[in-house]
């Protein structure tokens, strides 16, 4: 057996990128920029007021106040979306709404409720300051900066940042798309009409989901019974994707084929068997550079190895830099026991008292358990050492989503 860590290298050093493509602003969200993004404008484009108000002359206010207000003659009102038609002057101010051009010879904006409309003129009830309330054309973004690096991962944030310059059409890596395979006599689909001896296939279920969860595009292969020729046909089938997922037939049984039909198909196994738990018969080869996955059968087997070694890879092929789930510190709520000799990946409600990270594992640990997985937000990663871990003790948890409150 090999360490997590080991056999985290022995895969990711067999990753390559996807290639690049162009995609519509609309469909990039989630996905991972192949390139830069630069701006080809200035934003905003002119000197923009930040206020509704009065656009003026700043030396006009200097003395403005409740008691003595300054007077001055309105010349004209610029709306967002309308360019000024004349000059500020001494004496002079243009009534100005939020986002409009600030006008020639104007250097300040005095905002609407400290003023008073008085016909033709408006009072200002307040001094004013050379720049007030004026965003500075390119003072958020200028003209050829670079404003998005490649390996982003697209969120709204960066959706509503290339729209403000323009940009219709992105560079993104491709996903890549990841065949999935069930293996097992013993499994039917959802919508089969199955006998006493049959158990529903949740792993493929769940790859797909989690595929999807990590930016992969998923391809269902269904499920391969044991034997080695109608496995040979449906994994044939699979290796044309960019990647091959196989649920089950990589452990020790009588009718685990599963490596060895791989060989036989020209795939080169790099691993088999790692010092974790759940998750120790995990498998990994590659075909032509093409990476080829055999996950456990037990279905929290599947999907822990799954986090641990096939997200990561996902991620990596699809441009992205952070490939691992946070992990953070957190104290123990209740003593626990583990044997010596693996990694263990026990799962783990964190939540947040007093500004402090605690956890506590879900209950029953059985690899087939799978409630187990669902009221999970945490791993709690326990060391290859074994002993009693006593509650209180401050312990390194791997976070899959929000802590409770």
């Amino acid at each position: 057996m090999i360490s997590v860590e080991e056999a985290q290298k022995t895969i990711l050093d067999t990753i390559d990128l996807m290639a690049s493509e162009k995609v519509l602003l609309s469909k990039a969200l989630g996905r991972t920029l192949s390139g830069e993004i630069i701006s080809p404008l200035n934003h905003p484009p002119w000197n923009t007021s930040a206020m509704d108000g009065y656009a003026i002359r700043f030396s006009d206010a200097l003395t403005a106040s409740k008691a003595s207000p300054q007077t001055l003659k309105i010349i004209e009102v610029i709306p967002a979306g309308k360019l000024p038609e004349k000059t500020v002057g001494p004496g002079e101010a243009a009534k100005i709404m939020t986002g409009a051009p600030v006008p020639e010879g104007a250097d300040a904006i005095i905002k609407v409720e400290d003023t008073d409309k008085d016909g033709e003129t408006v009072l200002i009830y307040v001094p004013a300051e050379n720049g007030d309330y004026i965003r500075l054309k390119g003072e958020a973004i200028q003209e050829g900066a670079t404003v998005l690096s490649r390996g982003v991962k697209v969120r709204s944030a960066e959706i509503a940042m290339m729209a403000s310059i323009g940009k219709s059409v992105v560079p993104v890596f491709q996903q890549p798309r990841v065949a999935i395979l069930s293996t097992g006599d013993e499994l039917a689909d959802l919508d089969e009409v199955r006998g006493p001896d049959k158990i529903l296939n949740s792993n493929g279920y769940g790859l797909e989901a989690q595929v999807r969860e990590s930016g992969g595009i998923p391809i269902t292969l269904g499920i391969a019974k044991d034997s080695k020729e109608d496995l040979k046909e449906k994994i044939a089938a699979g290796l044309s994707a960019d990647f091959l997922l196989i649920s089950g037939g990589v452990s020790m049984g009588d009718y685990d084929f599963v490596i060895e039909v791989l060989e036989a198909l020209g795939v080169t196994m790099r691993l088999w068997k790692v010092a974790m738990k759940p998750g120790k018969p995990l498998a990994f080869g590659t075909l032509s550079d093409r990476p080829v996955f055999g996950l456990p059968g037990n279905p929290v087997s599947s999907m822990v190895t799954f986090e641990q070694f096939v997200r990561p890879a996902i991620l990596k092929a699809s441009g992205r830099d952070q490939l691992f789930r946070p992990l953070i510190t957190a104290t123990l709520e209740e003593d626990l026991r583990k044997r010596p000799g693996r990694r263990q990946f026990m799962r783990a409600i964190v939540s947040i008292e007093n500004g402090e990270y605690r956890v506590r594992s879900t209950g029953v640990q059985d690899s087939a358990v799978l409630m187990s997985l669902v009221k999970a937000n945490a791993f709690m990663v326990l060391s290859e050492e074994g002993d009693l871990i006593k509650s209180g003790e401050r312990i390194k948890v791997q976070m899959l989503s929000e802590p409770t409150v």
